[in-house]
C-alpha cells in the first residue's frame, strides 16, 4: 500500500486517544526515581536483572530499550517507558469502545462515525484521568502495560467470536490472546484473572469449543510460549546481574520467586469493617466521579439487551478478582492500597462501558430533538462539549495530585543519606521506600560505591546474604536457621560483627524499629552512627547545609504528596529536631533554636514538639 492509502486509513482520533493521554502523562512525569518500588524497578531495568516477586521480566525487558534513549536520568527514561504504555493503554480503550459501538445505530455515513470515534475518544481520556492510572504513569510501574496486555486479549476474543458467529474460523486470534496471556504473566500475574473473563466470550458463542480438543491444545502451547519470558528469571541468574531478586538459578529458587514464597502473611480475622475495606480497594466512583458511575450503568443496561455476554464477561472478570484478591487473599488493612493497583484492567474495561452510556444519553438527546434542531451546529457543538465534560473533570481533579515533573524527593534523600555515611561505611536500610532509592542512585548513577547498604528484611535469606560476600562470607548468621530467625536478630548479630571492622550505620526507619540498648547512636543528618556503649555524646554533624531540600518546604510549589514522600518529609523534620534537642543538651542553645526553627519550616506539624522541647529546657 502506498504513502497515501495508509494516511487515509490512520484514524486521527484513535491517535489521538494515545497523544493526548501521552502528552498528559509526559507534563507530570517524575524526573527520576520515587518512592516505593521505583529504585528497584529502574536497578533491575538497568542492569536487565530481576525485581521483587514475581520478578516482573516483561516490563524489564519492555522498558529496558527506553534506557538507551539519549536524554534523562535512566529513572526518568524508565518513567518515560512506562508513560507509553499508559497511552497504549488508553488507546486500547479506544479500540474496544469503538468496536462495541461499530454496529450500533447512529447517524448516517461519516458523521455517525465521527460520534462513535469521539466518544471513544472521550473514554480513553476518561481513563487516562483516572487516578489509579495515572499514578501509575508518570513512574515505573507494571500495570500500565499489563492493562493494555488485558484490553486487547478481550479485543481478540470479540473478533473471534463474531468471525465464529458469521460462519468464520479465527483461531490465530485465540492463539495470539493465549500468547499475550502468558506474556502477560510477566508483568504481573493476575493476568490470570481475566482468563475465566475471556472463556465465557468463547463459550457463550457455542458451548461446543470446549471439545476442540486440538484448538485447546494449540492454545495452551501459544500460552506457554509467551510464559517463556520467565526464562528472563533463570537466564539472567547466571549472569549475576546488580538486582538479582530471589536468584532464580535453579528450579527451587525459580519457584520462589514466581509464587512469592518471600511474603508469607499470616492472613488477619475477617470482619465487617476489614471486608469493606478489601472490597472498597475497586472504587469505580473514586476512579471516574459519580457521574462516570451513572454513565457505567446506562453503558450496561444498554448492553444488557442487546449483547448481554459483554455484560456477563465484564461481571465475570469483577467476580474473579473479588473473589481472589478479596476472598483468597484476606488482605491485612495495612497492606490494602497494595491491591488497589491490581483492578487496572478492570478499570478500563469500566471506561469501556462508560463510553457506550454516553453514547446512549446522546443518542437519546437527539432522537428527542426536532430534526432541525438536532441539526444545528450550535446544538451539536453543545453536545461535543458535553461528551467531553467527564474526561477534563476527571483530569482537573487528579492534575495536582498526580504531578511529580519536579519531584526530586527520592533521589535527594538517597543522595542526602550516602552523603552523610563515612568513607567505606556500612549502612543497614529497614523500609523499602528507604532503601530502594538507594540501590539506584549506588548502583546505576554509581555514586558512593564504596558503601555497603544491607537490607535488613532481607537478612534471612540465604541467596541475598550471597550477595554481600564482604559481610556475610563467614557471618554467624550462616550458623543460624535462617527460615526461623528474626531480621532484626539477624541485624544485631552483624552490626556486632562489623563494628570492628568499619563505620556502621543505620537509617531513620532502623533507628526507630529496632533497640539498640547496648550500642550508641551519633546523629548525622538523617543517617545515625552506631558507636560502642559508653562513648560520649557528640554535638550533631553539621551535614544539613550539604542537603538537597527540593521540593521539601510546603511553599515549594512540588504539590505530590504520597504517603511515602510525606514520611521523607517528617524524617527530614524529626531529623531537625533530633539535633536540636542534642544541641541543648550540651548548651548549644542558639545551634537548638536553628534547628528547632529549620524543622517547623519542614514540616509545620512539628511545631508541638517544638513547643514541648522548648519547655523542657526552658527555652523561649
Amino acid at each position: 500500500m502506498n504513502q497515501t492509502g495508509i494516511l487515509k486509513r490512520l484514524d486521527p482520533l484513535a491517535l489521538l486517544s494515545f497523544l493526548l493521554p501521552l502528552f498528559m502523562y509526559l507534563l507530570t512525569l517524575a524526573p527520576s526515581v520515587t518512592f516505593f518500588d521505583s529504585g528497584e524497578f529502574i536497578t533491575a531495568t538497568a542492569s536487565l536483572g530481576a525485581a521483587h516477586s514475581p520478578g516482573y521480566p516483561l516490563f524489564i525487558n519492555y522498558a529496558k530499550p527506553f534506557t538507551w534513549l539519549p536524554f534523562g536520568s535512566i529513572a526518568f527514561r524508565v518513567n518515560l517507558a512506562t508513560a507509553f504504555s499508559a497511552a497504549a493503554a488508553c488507546y486500547g480503550v479506544f479500540l474496544l469502545t469503538s468496536h462495541v459501538l461499530k454496529d450500533e445505530e447512529f447517524l448516517a455515513g461519516p458523521l455517525g462515525r465521527f460520534w462513535k470515534g469521539a466518544i471513544s475518544l472521550a473514554a480513553a481520556l476518561a481513563f487516562a484521568g483516572t487516578p489509579r492510572l495515572w499514578l501509575q504513569s508518570n513512574h515505573d510501574k507494571p500495570y500500565p502495560i499489563l492493562a493494555f496486555i488485558c484490553g486487547m486479549v478481550f479485543y481478540l476474543m470479540l473478533r473471534w467470536r463474531e468471525g465464529y458467529l458469521a460462519g468464520e474460523e479465527r483461531p490465530s486470534y485465540v492463539y495470539l490472546g493465549a500468547f499475550l496471556c502468558g506474556l502477560g504473566t510477566g508483568a504481573h500475574q493476575i493476568v490470570v484473572l481475566m482468563i475465566p473473563c475471556y472463556a465465557w466470550l468463547l463459550v457463550s458463542a457455542d458451548r461446543r469449543v470446549f471439545l476442540r480438543f486440538k484448538e485447546i491444545i494449540l492454545a495452551a502451547a501459544f500460552g506457554l510460549l509467551g510464559f517463556a519470558i520467565q526464562l528472563h528469571l533463570i537466564v539472567r541468574a547466571l549472569r549475576k546481574p546488580l538486582l538479582n531478586w530471589g536468584d532464580s538459578r535453579n528450579l527451587t529458587q525459580f519457584l520462589w520467586t514466581m509464587l512469592r514464597k518471600g511474603y508469607p502473611v499470616e492472613p488477619p480475622v475477617r470482619d465487617f469493617e476489614l471486608l469493606r475495606f478489601q472490597i472498597n480497594a475497586f472504587n469505580v466512583p473514586y476512579e471516574f466521579t459519580v457521574a462516570g458511575v451513572i454513565l457505567l450503568f446506562i453503558g450496561l443496561a444498554v448492553l444488557f439487551r442487546k449483547k448481554m455476554y459483554l455484560v456477563l464477561s465484564y461481571l465475570i472478570a469483577l467476580g474473579t478478582f473479588l473473589l481472589v484478591i478479596v476472598g483468597y487473599f484476606n488482605t491485612p488493612k495495612e497492606t490494602i492500597f497494595l491491591t488497589e493497583e491490581f483492578f487496572t484492567p478492570l478499570y478500563l474495561l469500566s471506561a469501556v462501558f462508560i463510553g457506550v452510556g454516553c453514547y446512549a444519553v446522546i443518542r437519546e438527546i437527539l432522537t428527542r430533538l426536532p430534526g432541525d434542531v438536532a441539526g444545528m451546529a450550535v446544538v451539536r457543538f453543545t453536545l461535543f462539549a458535553f461528551l467531553f465534560t467527564l474526561p477534563a473533570a476527571i483530569c482537573a481533579l487528579n492534575y495536582r495530585e498526580n504531578d511529580q515533573h519536579e519531584n526530586y524527593i527520592a533521589y535527594d534523600y538517597a543522595e542526602n543519606t550516602l552523603r552523610s555515611l563515612a568513607q567505606g561505611a556500612v549502612m543497614y536500610t529497614w523500609g523499602d521506600s528507604g532503601a530502594f532509592p538507594l540501590w539506584y542512585v549506588q548502583g546505576v548513577e554509581r555514586m558512593r560505591e564504596d558503601v555497603l547498604l544491607p537490607h535488613t528484611p532481607h537478612l534471612v535469606f540465604d541467596w541475598y546474604l550471597d550477595t554481600f560476600p564482604d559481610l556475610f562470607a563467614n557471618s554467624a548468621i550462616r550458623k543460624l536457621p535462617l527460615e526461623q530467625s528474626a531480621p532484626e536478630n539477624n541485624l544485631v548479630v552483624s552490626i556486632q560483627e562489623q563494628l570492628p571492622l568499619r563505620p556502621v550505620y543505620v537509617d531513620f526507619s532502623t533507628r526507630y524499629t529496632v533497640p539498640f540498648a547496648q550500642l550508641v547512636l551519633q546523629q548525622d543528618g538523617i543517617a545515625y552512627r552506631l558507636l560502642p556503649g559508653g562513648s560520649p555524646l557528640a554535638p550533631p554533624a553539621d551535614i544539613w547545609p550539604y542537603y538537597s531540600m527540593r521540593g521539601i518546604a510546603p511553599d515549594s510549589g512540588m504539590f505530590f504528596r504520597d504517603l511515602d514522600t510525606g514520611k521523607a518529609i517528617l524524617i527530614y523534620a524529626s531529623a531537625r529536631l533530633e539535633d536540636g534537642e542534642t544541641n541543648f543538651k550540651l548548651g548549644n542553645q542558639q545551634a537548638g533554636l536553628r534547628d528547632l526553627e529549620q524543622a517547623t519550616r519542614i514540616a509545620p506539624e512539628v511545631i508541638p514538639q517544638v513547643q514541648q522541647i522548648l519547655s523542657t529546657y526552658r527555652v523561649r
